[in-house]
């Protein structure tokens, strides 16, 4: 069907679920586990009748049953009257077989994430519904286009993925593939809204927006546990203090090493193998070790990560420092320095950016090692300090050394760190240390999407804020650090490591250019 095609067929359909009241409008849910208990729960807090259909006997009962129970505790609480919840309980009815959708507005799929269990439902589906009815998809990696392959209206197909836990969490991506209707997509953005979520468009490719521009955040730490760089405690620790609710360790952990490995895996086969999504040998080694994350009870960790340490006292007085270079970061990290009380002087014009400590200098991450600046630049007493990106909270950062940095230069950094307030947070060198490699490679790919027309940029950050809690979304950050020193550090990598993975976005390069 040609897009021409779709706009004829479809510009006159009155679309039940925007034209109907909530409480004439059904729904229609497929998959009664977690999730689909969720948006369940959605849809009948905002009026609507609602039909929750699992093939697994007794599925939809249960989850029924989980539904009442979280509502109890939110009565007991205060925080919902009893009536309404007896009303919300009574508007979802269990049904036994896809007969019973018939009348349904809006049906939303939400079952095994593999493609032909699901293209063989929505064609049922589609032949089921009145011509005014939508269907959507909640998949979180498969393409919609491919979904629609083989329906008789694909027009009427969109992705709806919302995020776990769906009561809670505000995004929703709303995903058109090649054959949706552009005023269906407009259709669910509305009832995003009326269902109290915030709705993001994205255009379906592997991983929509979300899925996609995440990959780094797990990536760069698993590379670096590879790499031996760090543990898994101090990897989490070291993104955790500029913002982040959790580490990426203790995250994949909470969302579980297959499930985790599997997107990764589908993302990387959809994109063809591109090496900026290639599955980890850290993470298919817990994987194939069943250390599955805290649904087994062992993953990086074996229950909760590791706590904060408490940051030491200084040893002694301070030795002299001096600021030195420019840009954001830089002035970041003189507020750091006058909000504890700590002298310091400015440095006159560098062509690097970082701390003078005594005889020691600290260079703000750009990409490349300690001991490699240490040996283009003929000065043995160096260290690379992480990326200080949350001045007004951060309480631990990362550095490595230089090899032949004498221990007492060592020791007035490490004083330093602790008279800010600082944990030190000390990595094998590896170039792009934690924090400054992971944004970098996140505004990178938040970039790519953009220059590829999967979203806008308020969409990506939008996104990235609401469906996984980053503390910025990826142009915030590039507002922040400025394209030049995202670009540097990228080059770094590229250098370091030799690799496409670390390629920048055309879309990075003309921020820079400009």
């Amino acid at each position: 069907m040609t897009a021409a095609t779709v706009e004829t067929s479809t510009s006159t359909t009155a679309w039940q679920i925007a034209t109907l009241p909530a409480e004439q409008a059904m729904i229609g849910v497929v998959g009664a586990g977690v999730m689909g208990a969720g948006i369940a729960q959605v849809a009948a807090l905002a009026g609507h009748p609602v039909r929750l259909l699992d093939v697994r006997a007794g599925a939809a009962e249960a989850a029924l049953a989980q539904i009442a129970k979280g509502l109890d505790g939110l009565v007991a609480k205060g925080r919902m009257e009893a009536e309404a919840r007896d009303a919300l309980l009574a508007r979802i009815q269990p049904a036994s077989a896809t007969a019973e959708l018939a009348g349904a507005a809006l049906v939303i799929e939400v079952i095994v994430e593999k493609l032909e269990p699901k293209q063989a439902l929505l064609r049922e589906l589609d032949g089921l519904l009145a011509p005014g009815a939508i269907i959507a998809s909640n998949t979180s990696s498969i393409s919609v286009t491919a979904l629609a392959n083989g329906m008789a209206n694909p027009a009427r197909l969109v992705g709806m993925h919302f995020f776990n836990p769906v009561p809670q969490m505000k995004l929703v991506e709303v995903v058109s593939g090649a054959e949706t209707a552009p005023e269906v997509a407009e259709v669910i953005e509305a009832l995003s809204r009326r269902w109290g979520k915030t709705p993001v468009h994205a255009k379906s490719t592997p991983g929509f927006i979300v899925n996609r521009i995440a990959r780094p955040y797990y990536a760069e730490t698993l590379a670096l546990l590879q790499e031996q760089a760090g543990t898994p405690a101090v990897l989490d620790r070291a993104l955790r203090a500029v913002g982040f609710r959790m580490g990426p360790c203790e995250l994949m952990d909470l969302i579980g090493h297959d499930t985790n490995f599997l997107v990764t895996q589908s993302v990387f086969e959809a994109n063809f193998g591109d090496k900026r999504f290639v599955p980890s040998l850290v993470q298919k080694a817990l994987v194939d070790g069943g250390r599955l994350g805290r649904k087994v009870g062992k993953g990086f960790f074996e229950g909760a990560s590791a706590p904060a340490e408490a940051v030491a006292a200084p040893s002694a007085a301070l030795a002299s420092i001096c600021l030195v270079g420019r840009g954001a970061l830089v002035e970041q990290l003189g507020q750091c320095l006058s909000n504890k009380g700590i002298a310091f002087t400015r440095g006159k014009s560098a062509d690097w950016s970082g701390l003078i400590v005594g005889e020691l200098h600290v260079h703000l991450c750009e990409g490349v090692s300690a001991a490699q600046l240490a040996s283009e630049l003929k000065h043995p007493e160096l260290a690379v300090m992480d990326w200080p990106i949350a001045p007004d909270r951060i309480d631990a950062l990362a550095l490595a050394f230089a090899p032949r940095a004498s221990e007492a230069a060592r020791a007035q950094v490490l004083d330093v760190w602790r008279a800010l307030g600082w944990e030190p947070l000390l990595l094998r060198d590896a170039p792009g240390l934690v924090v400054a490699r992971t944004i970098a490679m996140l505004v990178n790919e938040g970039a790519d999407a953009v220059w590829q027309g999967v979203c806008d940029e308020q969409g990506a950050d939008l996104a990235m804020k609401l469906g996984v809690n980053y503390p910025a979304g990826p142009f915030e950050w590039l507002a922040l650090v400025g394209p030049e020193l995202c670009v540097t550090v990228l080059d770094g990598l590229f250098q370091a490591y030799r690799g496409e993975r670390y390629r920048v976005s055309p879309l990075l390069n003309q921020r820079r250019w400009a």
